[in-house]
């Protein structure tokens, strides 16, 4: 977050792509150090609810008084503080956070209760890929727009076709990528229809910086529902 902070106040970066650095590094410098001590934490329920109390309660950083007295913690918050999201950034992130944890734990705590571990991942692959590219290609090669809007401000914002054509091409790969995890090839093709839909219409349709807790809802109630058939 540093790096990324540096890359928007000195080298003029967007931070619609420094803001996707971070979007990655938070679920994949994780899951890297998980996997170098062979520890299998990410579906154990304890560890995610210690991880989502840390995780929120740090974010606590960016709230302007700190980050003001603490010139590291506003260099930070550079690599993620959009100009239009401005002055809703930091409560914006904070409440994202919050809710996606909300949504997430209880689903991870049912998959596991159903025996359907091995499933929790596609909906994570979907928000953590899909969306995190969609910002990033929507800005560089994004032709085709429509709008959204936001909690706590009736201003709308853009989003575009080109983005959210990722959401959709990274939810085929990630079911495709589980097929030996379904019990029927009917719940694989199932899966294949309307996960990586439903989900690219979540994103399009869900508010501006909040998109995280209504993708992990539509992933997983989906899924759950698929795997009734």
């Amino acid at each position: 977050m540093l790096l990324s902070g540096v890359l928007v106040r000195y080298f003029n970066i967007k931070v619609n792509y420094t803001r996707k650095i971070n979007h990655f590094a938070l679920f994949f410098l994780p899951v890297f150090i998980d996997k170098q001590f062979n520890a299998e934490t990410f579906t154990d329920f304890k560890y995610l609810g210690i991880s989502a109390v840390v995780s929120t309660l740090a974010l606590s950083v960016y709230y302007e008084p700190i980050r003001k007295a603490i010139p590291p913690f506003q260099l930070m918050f550079e690599g993620i503080d959009r100009p239009e999201d401005r002055p809703h950034t930091f409560i914006w992130i904070w409440t994202q956070f919050a809710a996606g944890f909300a949504v997430l734990l209880p689903m991870i705590w049912l998959f596991g209760q159903w025996g359907l571990e091995s499933l929790v991942l596609i909906p994570i692959l979907i928000n953590i890929i899909g969306d995190g590219l969609a910002e990033p290609v929507g800005v560089r090669f994004g032709k085709h727009e429509y709008k959204t809007r936001a909690i706590f401000t009736n201003k709308t914002y853009v989003r575009t076709l080109e983005g959210s054509a990722c959401v959709l091409i990274t939810g085929f790969i990630a079911v495709a990528y589980h097929a030996n995890d379904f019990d029927t090839t009917l719940q694989f093709t199932l899966s294949m229809l309307f996960v990586p839909i439903l989900m690219t219409l979540t994103e399009a349709y869900s508010p501006h910086t909040w998109d995280t807790p209504f993708l992990m809802f539509t992933g997983y109630a989906s899924l759950m529902l698929i795997m009734q058939f």
